[in-house]
């Protein structure tokens, strides 16, 4: 079962990551309190497992803030999932396709960036299309028909 691992909020553009045990997701807004709101990037999601084994194939051990996604999910493939819908506790969220790692992430690690650009590692950015809180913890998985 996949869970939601981490919640991620950006304070500003290129500002500091805050932890958070439970947030918002407001329907066609994104997470309440996050500099990025409205369009079809509210919200960016990366997978747990990716993350770590990127970690290991560069000798690193940096936490998951230094991808500055915002929601951190445990055991979910998200690799080629436009167009899908996910749910997080009781919202939803539409993919519209894959983060493209930028040159923040070789600024946390060098290499990290080029290494992100296989099968999706940067994770991917959502739409909210069904609004309401979720918490550390909430199970996610893929919703039926998508």
């Amino acid at each position: 079962m996949a869970v939601l691992h981490q919640i991620w909020i950006k304070r500003s553009h290129r500002g500091k990551m805050d932890a958070a045990m439970r947030a918002n997701l407001i329907t066609g807004r994104g997470l309440a309190g996050n500099a990025n709101q409205g369009g079809p990037r509210q919200i960016t999601l990366m997978d747990l497992g990716r993350w770590q084994e990127l970690m290991d194939r560069l000798g690193a051990d940096l936490d998951t803030n230094a991808r500055r996604a915002n929601l951190v999910i445990d055991s979910l493939d998200l690799f080629d999932s436009r167009g899908k819908t996910l749910r997080i506790g009781a919202a939803r969220l539409l993919i519209h396709g894959e983060t493209r790692p930028c040159e923040r992430m070789d600024e946390a690690l060098p290499g990290l960036q080029e290494m992100m650009r296989d099968r999706w590692s940067g994770g991917v950015f959502a739409e909210v299309i069904e609004g309401g809180e979720i918490s550390v913890g909430d199970e996610v998985e893929w919703v039926s028909g998508s």
